[in-house]
């Protein structure tokens, strides 16, 4: 076995393969190759960087550290979403490909039948079979979910890179053999969240009919909301009233 290497760890799984019968699985094993290939050839990664693992459905890709993690990751978050969705488009429901997509770090050896050892590794293939992901893919309108592990946020995302919003990843945890797992999932942000637009309903429109404020007035110093004065009235713009004053809410009601 060789010495454990320290690599950027690149998994990519399709979903419901296993519903396709063999010619759609053959289909999208070269749809996925492809896409994987273009993906990291975009980001800069030459293929004297990295070294593939076939895993049926899914796979693994182990890139050189010296690689650049902000250029795979924006590239993750920019060319694979707009190829899948181009690909998708004409597609048959069963030649459409959805991704679930994991980046971590860690150190990977690999031994003499080219299997690949690592403890970095297992936590980064429990974070590609988390429900957590399998979900946010089912819910999600576009094709393609990331996950990154804890140590790629903290080294790389929140650093906001151009392309690669920290704001976007929020914090999961993942139930593993070895315990909880932290790690980011990636949704982008809505619109207004990502304007910063402000609640502009109106916050009486949104009350009850009885419990809307009543508007306020000034008697010389003191102020009342609502109420009935009767009697002689003086202060009022200068002038004196005669009778009953009523200031809001039902007649007879004090304030």
């Amino acid at each position: 076995m060789s010495d454990p290497v320290n690599s950027t760890i690149l998994l990519l799984d399709i979903e419901k393969y296993s519903d396709r019968d063999d010619v759609e699985q053959s289909y999208l094993r070269r749809m996925l190759f492809d896409l994987t290939d273009h993906a990291l050839l975009a980001a800069g990664i030459e293929e004297t960087l990295r070294r593939r693992a076939d895993r049926g459905d899914s796979v693994m890709e182990l890139i050189d550290s010296n690689a650049s993690l902000t250029a795979l990751l924006r590239t993750l978050l920019t060319v694979v979403p707009a190829e899948l969705r181009a690909r998708n488009r004409l597609a048959s429901s069963s030649a459409r490909m959805r991704l679930r997509g994991v980046v971590a770090t860690g150190y990977v050896a690999v031994d003499r039948e080219d299997g690949w050892v690592g403890s970095d590794l297992n936590h980064a293939c429990r974070l590609l079979d988390a429900e957590v992901l399998r979900q946010a893919l089912r819910e999600s309108p576009g094709d393609f979910v990331l996950c990154v592990s804890e140590p790629v946020y903290l080294g790389v995302v929140q650093h906001n890179h151009p392309g690669v919003a920290a704001e976007e990843f929020h914090a999961v945890t993942v139930d593993s053999k070895n315990g909880a797992l932290p790690a980011r999932l990636h949704r982008p942000l809505s619109q207004a969240e990502a304007s910063g637009t402000p609640d502009t309903r109106s916050p009486a429109r949104d009350l009850p009919a009885d419990s809307a404020p009543r508007a306020a007035f000034d008697f010389g110093g003191a102020t009342v909301n609502g109420g009935t004065f009767g009697g002689t009235n003086h202060g009022i713009g200068g002038g004196s009233f005669h009778g009953d004053i009523h200031l809001g809410g039902a007649l007879g009601e004090r304030a």
